[in-house]
């Protein structure tokens, strides 16, 4: 009687291993805006979503858990399709998201603004279209947005500026237009600063620290190129005309001598 006490309250004090109702929702309903041509997420199903994690082991793969939560994903390089789903904001505890060098069309969605934890966003090398949120400021941890090789358009929010912790940063190749913020492209202090390989690619995208756009029209150099050609022909203009008008005097000259001989006497 009393070693079944003992066991009764033993596995009463043992907590039942059970998955995070937002990581289950999270990850389900990535699992089912992306799509995985090469079957690569196999073991992404759902009876693993309601168990993900044993503390730091994790059961899915691309996933890494830390005490029973996911807070990374890597899933990179894996021909993925398809759109990233807004839901993915219940993996609260997420810190590092990477979904670079996949085939992952639609828009960044704005509700990874209650992704509070993200230190790293790299979405780089996608088909992403639309414009940055600039709701990603309220992810106050964030170190790492990497953006580069997408179709984003719009402009570069200056609310970005404001990530104090942001230490890479690159929206390259991309449809941006409009001006870099100053709080990007110029800041002050000890924040790190980005050079121009972190805005280069994008046609309609001006200010520092890119060069200056090029001028509509002739460019300076052909302007002074076509300075020097029309003085120099007419230097070799005006000088044609001078050495024309010397001869037509020279031979002036020599007929006014030879009608004066003809009535100059002989002596």
């Amino acid at each position: 009687m009393g070693l079944l006490i003992v066991l009764l309250l033993t596995s009463a004090a043992l907590p039942w291993a059970s998955s995070d109702p937002s990581d289950e929702a999270c990850l389900t309903h990535l699992s089912q805006t992306l799509k995985d041509p090469l079957k690569n997420l196999q073991n992404w199903t759902k009876s693993t979503f309601a168990n993900p994690c044993s503390g730091f082991t994790s059961y899915l793969p691309g996933a890494t858990c830390n005490n029973g939560r996911i807070y990374k994903l890597s899933l990179t390089n894996l021909s993925l399709q398809g759109s990233i789903s807004p839901f993915l904001s219940n993996c609260t505890n997420l810190q590092s998201l990477d979904l670079s060098s996949n085939s992952i069309s639609g828009t960044i969605p704005q509700d990874l603004q209650y992704l509070v934890n993200l230190a790293v966003l790299n979405l780089s090398s996608n088909r992403l279209e639309g414009e940055i949120p600039p709701q990603l400021t309220l992810c106050a941890y964030l170190n790492v947005i990497d953006l580069h090789d997408n179709l984003l358009t719009g402009q570069i929010p200056q609310e970005l500026g404001l990530l104090a912790r942001l230490s890479a940063f690159d929206v390259s190749y991309n449809k941006l237009s409009g001006p870099i913020p100053a709080s990007l492209g110029n800041r002050s202090g000890a924040l790190p600063r980005f050079n121009a390989t972190s805005f280069e690619g994008n046609k309609d995208l001006y200010g520092y620290p890119l060069a200056p756009m090029k001028t509509k029209g002739l460019s300076a150099l052909a302007i002074v190129g076509i300075g020097l050609g029309s003085g120099l022909a007419s230097l070799v203009l005006s000088f044609t005309g001078v050495c024309i008008w010397l001869k037509i005097t020279e031979e002036k000259m020599a007929a006014e001598e030879g009608k004066v001989s003809q009535y100059m006497p002989d002596y």
